[in-house]
């Protein structure tokens, strides 16, 4: 799956948060609510407008971002 196709980032759009196209919900939500112990079913309950594959793209998209995130160390004075 290329999440490229269901997340997209507009600013103005909640402010050019990454959200499932065509929504304002967040990948941000998404993750927090899985976090909180919700599962697939829970999400498709709460949000009947998504899909699964929408919440399978949220969470490649942050972890495409989580993998090319650059760590940079600083040297202690």
């Amino acid at each position: 799956m290329n999440y490229k196709e269901r997340i997209v980032s507009d600013y103005q759009i909640m402010l050019g948060k990454p959200v499932i196209k065509g929504t304002r919900i967040t990948v941000e939500l998404i993750l927090r609510k899985l976090s909180e112990g919700a599962v697939m079913a829970d999400l498709l309950t709460m949000y009947p407008h998504l899909q699964e594959a929408d919440v399978l793209a949220a969470l490649m998209y942050a972890s495409d971002i989580l993998a090319n995130e650059e760590v940079i160390m600083l040297k202690a004075a």
